[in-house]
């Protein structure tokens, strides 16, 4: 067959079939469509946005999944000594575990279920309810299955975050046991004021609507906060601050920042719920940001110590993450770089000249980048919040104080209070009743050992092979 004879196939005879094949349903084009014919077109175009949103949205899940594992894992895995990767690596590891078994048996239910200001009820108990069809309070167009995995991931990443606190010095049995009632106390109460409806903080239904788009407050104060009381509860590692303790593998590290960035476009973007426009605006402010805030961090960094680092752009990263997090689906481009560049210098200034000052041992600086970086966030949101991006109070009803709305920036205020308040009362008795019940600390042999062999009787390097 010539190419002649393919072309004319392709361009008149396969239309043709295409015509045919649809003509039952057009047989007459210029008569009036059928409730049937136009019910059908609405349930097409309703599946076709389904479709579209949940393999968004599914993909975001797995994305927000990869920020603990791999990337969280090998961030805090190459910032320690080499003795404690494993048992940092496991950390993270376990809370995979651990978390997704609670989420499934009442975690979820506590955070997104019925029940009053502060916390969900037990009606989705074991799941019960969660089905594959929307739940309007929250996704209208995915099924609440896929709402509720989304939502898992991040309660996955969030207990994992506070680890890189005392990092080194706890024991594996306590961190297991004390940050499985931290998700279910602490976490998940956060979660139900800021994202469940009829919470106390809810943007749309709470008595004092505040602006969280992904975790500014649920994810990063809640977990850098508390990363700071463990820090002070459980005391110094050996030898801090006297002993040098650099990074074993900042490749490791710099690896793991990487795959952060790239998960992190689920853990904003996705949390628009949806694969529209919102999720664009959300994508283009967390890499605006991220990049400014590594920006800054090094200058900071270069003039405060002579000399740029690898360790410096990377944590500067992680910061703008951070920042924008609360923000990402509510502010415009140029706001995003701004919040990304403030949040660079300010960890950056909490890490050298704070943490030193008062002397805290914040092993991986889980405070310094996660909390205050969450708190700087969460009150820029309120700045630069802008109805153009997310008329969440209504088409042209002005949103951050930068169009007019300035009770926002309190609103931000008392949310940030709340979060700092929960974690701090929350960790602290949380920390206690561990304690008294099986210790948090390793012993002093088993600290200088490390953990890899002390906890789990294997290292991550065998030199001998």
């Amino acid at each position: 067959m010539s190419f002649r004879t393919l072309m004319m196939l392709f361009l008149f005879v396969l239309p043709a079939h295409f015509a045919f094949a649809v003509a039952p349903a057009i047989s007459n084009p210029s008569a009036p469509a059928t409730q049937a014919q136009i019910a059908a077109l609405q349930r097409a175009v309703q599946n076709a946005q389904t479709a579209g949103d949940n393999a968004w949205m599914l993909t975001s899940a797995a994305l927000v999944l990869l920020m603990t594992g791999p990337g969280l894992a090998l961030f805090y895995g190459g910032l320690v000594r080499r003795k404690n990767i494993l048992g940092t690596m496991m950390q993270s590891f376990a809370m995979m575990g651990l978390v997704t078994v609670l989420w499934a048996i009442v975690g979820y239910s506590l955070a997104f279920g019925h029940g009053n200001i502060f916390i969900g009820g037990f009606e989705h108990l074991f799941l019960r309810g969660v089905s594959l069809d929307p739940n309007p309070d929250y996704a209208a167009t995915i099924p609440e299955q896929t709402y509720m995995i989304y939502q898992l991931m991040f309660a996955i990443i969030t207990p994992a975050l506070i680890t890189g606190a005392f990092a080194e010095r706890m024991k594996f049995s306590s961190m297991a046991l004390f940050l499985s009632l931290w998700s279910l106390f602490v976490y998940c109460p956060m979660a139900h004021m800021v994202w469940g409806f009829g919470g106390l903080l809810n943007a749309t239904s709470g008595h004092i609507p505040s602006l969280d788009f992904a975790g500014g407050t649920v994810v990063h104060i809640t977990s850098g906060v508390s990363a700071l009381v463990c820090a002070l509860y459980l005391g110094k590692r050996l030898g801090y601050p006297h002993t040098a303790m650099p990074p074993h593998s900042l490749v490791l590290s710099f690896i793991g920042a990487c795959l952060l960035w790239v998960g992190w476009f689920g853990f904003n973007a996705g949390s628009a719920l949806s694969a529209g426009p919102l999720a664009t605006s959300a994508f283009v402010n967390t890499h605006f940001a991220t990049a400014t805030a590594a920006i800054g961090w090094t200058i900071f960094e270069w003039l405060h110590n002579g000399k740029p680092t690898a360790l410096g752009a990377i944590s500067g990263a992680v910061a703008g993450l951070v920042a924008i997090t609360p923000a990402s689906g509510f502010v415009q481009p140029m706001s995003a770089l701004f919040i990304g560049l403030a949040a660079g210098f300010f960890c950056s200034f909490m890490v050298f000249q704070v943490k030193s000052r008062f002397g805290y041992d914040d092993s991986l600086d889980a405070f310094g980048v996660h909390g205050a970086g969450g708190t700087l966030g969460a009150l820029l949101t309120g700045v630069f919040a802008s109805c153009v991006i997310n008329p969440i109070y209504g088409a042209g009803v002005p949103t951050g104080a930068i169009e007019g709305h300035w009770s926002q920036v309190l609103n931000q205020l008392a949310a940030v209070g709340i979060s700092w308040g929960i974690s701090v009362v929350g960790t602290l008795v949380l920390l206690f009743v561990v304690d008294k019940v099986m210790g948090l600390r390793v012993a002093p042999e088993h600290e200088m050992a490390g953990l890899d062999l002390s906890q789990h009787g294997e290292e991550g390097y065998d030199f001998n092979t």
